[in-house]
């Protein structure tokens, strides 16, 4: 392996890493009550090291789901049919395997993550921050046009509204064999309004 391809393995291992002991130590006792510091003396490096990696407190969480941000623009730009037929069909595959950002998924530790990062002030104006680019990424893959506009952002509301909605009742008590046929049948109805609304968009 190139030297090249060594230091990005080595790099994003440092990433993950990090990462992964900041959240850790977050669900232990709170995103506040832990500092960058302590994080760095808990990841084995310094605080300046650490922001070269992570330049705000947020990002240490974010980052665990940052692959998602330019998901649905990925399925929209290597599907080969309608743009709308490929998200519907990628979001129904995620219920079936329960990927997490679907919000069908019983995993305490997923629980934990998503309870952590909607219930800190902070960290919900960063994933606001974080669909905003979903959105943005999004439209530009329909076009980039003030259509596209409009669409990204009603497709974006309502996988997030779905998703949330999976993700109240599991964390309420349901398992996920007793939401899914539900989940199921929202995401279809939820598809089926936006193919009505953005036919250009739909399968013929």
């Amino acid at each position: 392996m190139s030297e090249i391809g060594l230091r990005e393995r080595k790099r994003q291992r440092m990433y993950q890493t990090v990462s992964d002991t900041a959240i850790r130590l977050f669900l232990e006792k709170g995103f506040d009550a832990v500092s960058v510091a302590e994080v760095a003396a808990a990841a084995e490096i310094s605080k300046p090291t650490l922001f070269r990696y992570f330049p705000a407190k947020e990002d240490l969480v974010l980052y665990r789901i940052a692959d998602h941000e330019q998901e649905a623009a990925r399925v929209v730009a290597e599907a080969e049919g309608a743009p709308l037929g490929a998200l519907r069909r990628h979001f129904l595959a995620g219920l079936e395997r329960c990927d997490p950002v679907t919000g069908l998924n019983d995993d305490p530790r997923v629980l934990a993550f998503h309870s952590l990062l909607y219930g800190t002030p902070a960290l919900v104006a960063r994933v606001y921050a974080y669909q905003q680019r979903s959105e943005a990424a999004l439209a530009e893959a329909l076009g980039g046009d003030l259509d596209a506009r409009l669409a990204a952002g009603q497709i974006i509301v309502v996988l997030r509204i779905l998703a949330n909605e999976n993700w109240r009742r599991i964390a309420s008590g349901e398992s996920v064999e007793e939401v899914r046929k539900d989940a199921v049948a929202a995401a279809e109805r939820a598809f089926g309004w936006l193919e009505r609304g953005l036919p250009q968009l739909a399968p013929g």
